[in-house]
Formats: structure tokens, C-alpha cells, sequence
């Protein structure tokens, strides 16, 4: 039987655990039929790891999405492993400490850049650096998580997603006539590593035990990387500049 992404050759960044929403959108991707290439920064020996729990072996590449010579020498390591690109995952995401858990209004510009340039940024500088792999178009899908709202604790990582999405927006705008479609899911809380390291975390994710119109898992992924390769796939051939939500529907309820 055949999959969804029967031969398309993916790019995935973010696969920190096998908690983490990128792993299984990697995973899914593999059993639906993806050759899949992993990134990881600053430790990709950890990546490596956790790559051999995939269902088949994939290969881990050193990428920081700030270093202009990591991102220059892309395209080609790429096109070594897989010839070509078809779509990328953009699960990447970082604020330091001192732009979360309650510090908003003391948090220096120099953490708010940096929060704006690896969560924000990258997703154009990832995209560019891949530009002449998807040749024949393709599909680009990051993860958000839902900034209409401010939400506790989550500080400067909040308008670093709002300029996410409006970039996701602009992405849209200007690759459509190169056929690529920029889309994002904003996925619910997940217990992920990623999330562990906001200060104050759990009392955000409570507000899904009380809101959400369907059950919410916080240890289950998986919805999340199902919607990622949806994205990726071709069932979705005229959607770009798209925010999709898998949240339990959480989104949609006010009080």
C-alpha cells in the first residue's frame, strides 16, 4: 500500500526526543513513504540517538540556523544525501531564560533578538538556504503555538511566534509563484523539551484540562505530526500562507 509522501525527500529539523511533535511527523513521514534528512544543533550526537528509534535509519546533519556558513553549506550537503528537496519541517524554537516565565517587561533586546532570530528568522533563512533544492516546488510546514493570545509565562516566545506566523505569511506570498506552499500547525501543549524549559510551564498547559472542546493529551504528539504531513503531502495542493490547529479545539471556545 502505497503512502502519502511516496517519494519525497524531506528535510526535518527539531527531532530532540522521541517526545517531541518533529519526531513524529519524521516517523510518519518514513512510514508514509518519505526519505527523510534530520538537523540538529548544538548537539547532534543526541539526534543520532534518537533517529534510531525511526523506522528506518536517517541521517543527522550539524545545523545552526544563525551561523551564515551552516546555512551556506546546505544546499549542497543536501543535495549529496538526497539529490533534491520536496518539503521542510521548521520545529525549531528558542528564547532564553531570561524572555520567559514571567520576565516580559525586564527582558533585554539582546534576548528578544535572539528569541526573534532562532524562532522567527529561520524560518526564511532555512527556506532560502533550500530555495534551489524544490525546484519543482514543494511544501514548507513550522510549528506555533497560537499567537493571538498572551499567554502565562510564555513572555517574548509569544511575539517571536506572532512574527513566525506573519513571516509564514509573507514566505507564502512570494514563493506561491515557485509552486512551494508555507503553512503552520499550531499544535497544543506537549511535554516536549522544548516546552519543559519554560518556567511555569504546567500552568499554562492547564488551561487545556478546562477548555478544551476534545480531550487533550499533553504526552501524545502524535495529532500534531499527523498535520505536519498532511501539509507536506499533495492533499493539500492549494493551501499556503495556512495556520492549522491541531489544539483540541481550544482555539475556537472563549470561556
Amino acid at each position: 500500500m502505497s503512502g502519502i509522501l511516496d517519494g519525497k525527500r524531506i528535510l526535518v529539523t527539531g527531532v530532540l526526543r522521541e517526545s517531541s511533535i518533529a519526531f513524529h511527523a519524521a516517523k510518519i513521514a518514513q512510514e508514509q513513504g518519505a526519505e527523510i534528512l534530520l538537523t540538529a544543533f548544538p548537539r547532534p550526537s543526541l539526534t543520532e540517538r534518537i533517529a534510531r528509534k525511526l523506522p528506518r535509519p536517517a541521517k543527522v546533519i550539524e545545523l545552526d540556523v544563525t551561523n551564515a556558513e551552516h546555512l551556506g553549506g546546505l544546499e549542497d550537503i543536501v543535495r549529496e544525501e538526497l539529490g533534491s528537496l520536496d518539503g521542510i519541517v521548521h520545529s525549531i524554537g528558542f528564547a532564553p531564560q531570561d524572555a520567559l516565565g514571567g520576565n516580559f517587561l525586564n527582558t533585554p533586546f539582546e534576548s528578544v533578538a535572539t528569541a526573534m532570530h532562532v524562532s522567527a528568522y529561520s524560518l526564511k533563512s532555512l527556506t532560502m538556504a533550500c530555495l534551489k533544492l524544490m525546484e519543482d516546488g514543494g511544501s514548507v510546514v513550522g510549528l506555533t503555538f497560537d499567537a493571538r493570545f498572551a499567554w502565562p509565562q510564555y513572555d517574548w516566545m509569544g511575539p517571536a511566534k506572532a512574527a513566525l506566523e506573519a513571516t509564514n505569511r509573507y514566505m507564502a506570498r512570494d514563493l506561491g509563484k515557485q509552486n512551494i506552499r508555507c503553512n503552520l500547525v499550531a499544535a497544543g501543549p506537549i511535554g516536549s523539551m522544548a516546552a519543559k524549559s519554560i518556567p511555569g510551564f504546567e500552568e499554562l498547559a492547564s488551561v487545556w484540562d478546562q477548555r478544551s472542546p476534545l480531550e487533550w493529551d499533553m504526552s501524545d504528539p502524535d495529532p500534531a505530526g499527523r498535520a505536519i504531513v498532511a501539509l507536506l503531502s499533495d492533499w493539500f495542493p492549494k493551501t499556503t500562507g495556512e495556520i492549522v490547529h491541531v489544539d483540541g479545539g481550544l482555539h475556537a471556545i472563549g470561556a
